[in-house]
């Protein structure tokens, strides 16, 4: 019987995720947001105040960075900071709902990469699933295309941003592997790194770079605490104790809870060839974890990007 404990956190996180794309937007000088900062410094933000945090739930956690480790702890954080860097100007040119469905996408591309990678089996229904989800992609971006041809640029966004996070997926559960570093650890630094990555980029971007106004701080402190350390920490403690076919279907409570926010507070639609787009995806994802012979080690490094 599944656990009470990991399925409530699993629902929460999911939903602490789902607010993500929400902090970003009312943080977003592109938005006319008076005293807002561009996407790459929102990501900056994100990290930079949530690893202190990270790092302190991370206190117990099995393992240290040993220098040999050093050079591989770098990866998952490179593969982070795109992921961040990418994904929160997805947000700025795409809806709320594709912003946060096309991200979860990343399963395919994990359990694609580990058998290019290792070599790992799966079975054709994964093929079916992958296939599927694609489709599903590229009935979102038509539609997307159809009203509003800056939207494509987003959702293109928003399926590089689920390659990236794939990448840290599979970078985290290969440190794991040969280095033997607990996932809250691992987790941290990757943060710690990501957001040393991100800093000279916002730095040198056109977009204001500090916050000036207490919406814009609120908004980055609620990123921080709300997306990163309670989503994040709670889905990373969930994947460790539920089943990864059982834990994909209650993940998917983030696009469907982005879609409500952007509804609720920006006023957008979604057109019916949109919804279908968004229910292959769904489909397809979910077959593909079916179809996986064994998920990707490392998969419990955390839920979607914004994950």
């Amino acid at each position: 019987m599944t656990s009470r404990r990991p399925l409530f956190g699993l629902v929460v996180g999911a939903i602490a995720i789902g607010f993500a794309p929400v902090f970003v937007r009312w943080a977003d000088v592109g938005r006319s947001v008076v005293g807002g900062v561009g996407p790459t410094s929102s990501a900056f933000f994100r990290l930079a105040i949530a690893v202190p945090f990270l790092f302190w739930l991370a206190r117990g956690s099995k393992g240290a960075v040993a220098s040999g480790a050093g050079w591989k702890i770098v990866l998952p954080g490179i593969c982070f900071a795109l992921d961040l860097g990418v994904w929160h100007v997805s947000i700025h040119y795409t809806t709320l709902a594709n912003a946060t469905l096309l991200p979860n996408m990343a399963p395919v591309f994990v359990t694609l990469g580990g058998w290019l990678i290792w070599r790992r089996r799966f079975r054709p229904l994964f093929l079916v699933g992958m296939v599927g989800a694609l489709v599903g992609a590229a009935l979102l971006v038509g539609a997307s295309f159809q009203l509003d041809a800056r939207q494509v640029k987003g959702d293109a966004l928003g399926l590089l941003t689920a390659v990236f996070y794939g990448g840290y997926i599979l970078s985290v559960g290969y440190l794991r592997e040969t280095a033997g570093i607990g996932a809250a650890r691992v987790v941290a630094w990757a943060a710690l790194v990501a957001a040393l990555l991100l800093l000279p980029v916002a730095l040198v971007s056109d977009a204001p770079f500090w916050p000036t106004s207490r919406q814009a701080w609120g908004a980055l402190i609620a990123l921080a605490l709300v997306a990163q350390v309670l989503g994040q920490g709670l889905i990373a403690y969930a994947l460790a104790h539920l089943p990864a076919a059982f834990s994909s279907v209650t993940l998917l409570i983030q696009p469907a809870c982005a879609t409500l926010l952007g509804w609720l507070w920006f006023s957008e639609t979604l057109s019916p060839l949109q919804g279908l787009g968004a229910l292959v995806i769904a489909a397809g994802i979910l077959t593909a974890r079916r179809g996986s012979q064994s998920p990707a080690r490392g998969s419990s490094a955390g839920g979607g990007p914004g994950g």
